[in-house]
């Protein structure tokens, strides 16, 4: 018999090497076992002997069906070479392959395991200068959220006493019951989260995930998973080969239709992982984005967002095939004529200058509006914070107004002013400010974003002072009082004087509440929601006023 093909990386073997991997072909194995402990000794001595895991692929009648060095992951069978495809089904093929540690198999292996639904994973621990010691068992799970199943570590005995046929009718009967779910079409408000981190500490990726979950959830969508990736990307690639496979099992698996990554994507890579994973891939930007077109309610608001999106679609306008194929020109007219590609960038150049217009218009109402507050010697007092702070909250305690409140990201777009009368309990003479309800600030704001909203911004710039909302319910809030200090100083002209006010100590226990005193000396503590701690907040804003008119 003739040699055959061994997967993997075969080369460079020494002749005596290459004829015992070819003698693995020759093992039977038992049909109604996973393995036995004189093969189990003989593949860990070939993986010794190579200095590489070796793989082995075993249908149910116990023939060698192809051997690999390297992992599984890479000597995985050609999908026609699957023996039984059908949905439901696992596929009639075992793996065993070998390692010389007791960590967990990795995350490839397993990933190839469910996507290929093997009948079972069993992955030999031989350590280093040691003989089989025992290993892993793993099969495909029968749950959305567990597309795989692990076993702890079993001795080698353990391992060879578990019988095959017994645990292949269980895990096939629970796959067919669950076939259902894995029949679930795509659903585009279900999404998995992607994020790579580079060194980030622990801290800094946790506060990200929870707010691209928390952006994402404001945006309609549920959170079904996230994958994370803690190593640079490579060749443009947004992450590696192996975790693509992982996002798609998962997306698969939770009949998730879209895809959200942190961080900021180009075209290619949001085209790439959209022709690899086959859902719809959206960066951190485009989320934010879409969440302020849902929040538009006025004209104005309605405007900033639409020229917001036309520049981040600007700078992504990209064509291919009949899109830079030339127009052809009139009768009489010289030249080919422009390509797609051009006539789309004119066409969005224009709406981009008709907006801008009409967002000039908007600055100059709001710059009379300002104009005339100022002849009646009305201070203006600015609500500044991070996003889901709960400034709109304040205003409403404060004046009776009756904004639309909710408990999600940039809940407020349009600025809203309302008066609010503070008395002097020395004088009882009323002191009256214009209060303004502002945007919300977040990490990593999209630059089309404060370009498009910077006539509303001229709410903060232009205000006398600021009252800078905190929610002290968060478990990161120093980090947003940074964030929001930080987009605060880089704005022109510099902002006013500025009071602290923390909220939300209604959500506080009294040593949280002692560290954010100790914290923010300075800061007046207060629950908008519960009316707690106004008292106090407004003698400090009539100290802020009449600070400002001496």
């Amino acid at each position: 018999m003739g040699r055959r093909a061994v997967a993997g990386h075969p080369q460079g073997l020494k002749p005596n090497l290459r004829q015992q991997v070819q003698r693995l072909y020759h093992c039977r194995f038992p049909v109604d076992a996973l393995i036995t402990s004189d093969l189990a000794q003989r593949l860990v001595g070939v993986a010794r002997g190579l200095g590489r895991p070796v793989s082995v692929y075993v249908n149910r009648r116990g023939q060698v069906i192809q051997v690999g060095i390297g992992s599984p992951q890479i000597t995985q069978l050609s999908p026609e070479r699957l023996p039984r495809q059908a949905a439901g089904r696992l596929s009639g093929i075992r793996c065993i392959t070998t390692q010389t540690g007791w960590e967990i198999p990795p995350t490839a292996d397993l990933v190839t395991l469910a996507r290929q639904r093997w009948d079972a994973l069993v992955t030999l621990v031989a350590p280093q200068n040691h003989g089989f010691m025992g290993g892993y068992v793993a099969h495909v799970g029968a749950q959305p959220e567990a597309p795989w199943w692990v076993s702890t570590p079993l001795s080698g005995a353990a391992l060879c006493e578990l019988s095959f046929l017994q645990g292949l009718a269980t895990w096939e009967a629970d796959l067919a019951a669950a076939e259902t779910e894995a029949l679930l079409q795509p659903d585009p408000q279900r999404v998995v989260l992607v994020a790579v981190f580079t060194g980030e500490t622990a801290t800094t990726e946790d506060r990200c995930l929870q707010e691209l979950a928390l952006l994402a959830t404001s945006a309609g969508a549920t959170v079904v998973g996230q994958v994370i990736q803690r190593r640079a990307p490579r060749g443009g690639r947004v992450v590696g080969a192996g975790k693509v496979q992982e996002i798609r099992l998962l997306a698969q698996a939770q009949a998730a239709g879209r895809v959200i990554v942190e961080g900021e994507l180009t075209p290619a890579q949001v085209r790439g992982l959209e022709g690899e994973l086959g859902v719809v891939v959206q960066d951190r930007t485009e989320l934010i984005l879409s969440i302020f077109a849902q929040r538009a309610r006025s004209r104005a608001g309605q405007l900033q967002v639409e020229r917001a999106k036309l520049e981040y679609q600007m700078a992504r306008l990209t064509g291919q095939g009949r899109a830079l194929s030339r127009l052809g020109g009139g009768i009489g007219t010289r030249g080919p004529g422009e390509t797609q590609l051009e006539q789309n960038r004119r066409t969005l150049t224009q709406r981009i200058a008709h907006l801008e217009r009409q967002v000039e218009l908007l600055r100059d109402q709001r710059d009379r509006q300002r104009s005339q507050r100022q002849r009646q010697q009305i201070p203006t007092l600015a609500l500044v914070g991070y996003t889901n702070a709960g400034k709109s909250t304040l205003l409403n305690a404060l004046t009776h107004a009756a904004v639309s409140t909710s408990p999600q990201v940039f809940a407020t777009l349009d600025p809203t002013s309302r008066r609010i009368g503070l008395p002097d309990p020395q004088t009882g003479e009323v002191h009256t400010a214009v209060l303004t309800d502002t945007v919300g600030f977040i990490e990593n704001l999209p630059p089309p974003l404060l370009r498009a909203f910077r006539a509303t911004l001229e709410e903060v710039t232009e205000a006398d002072a600021l009252l800078h909302v905190v929610d002290l319910s968060h478990p990161d809030w120093p980090h947003q009082v940074a964030t929001v200090t930080a987009l605060l100083a880089a704005m022109t002209p510099a902002v006013g004087p500025m009071l602290v006010v923390g909220n939300k100590i209604d959500a506080l226990n009294a040593e949280q509440l002692a560290q954010a005193q100790a914290a923010l000396p300075q800061a007046v503590l207060i629950s908008a929601q519960e009316s707690r701690g106004l008292d106090q907040l407004r003698p400090a804003v009539l100290a802020l006023i009449q600070a400002l008119a001496s």
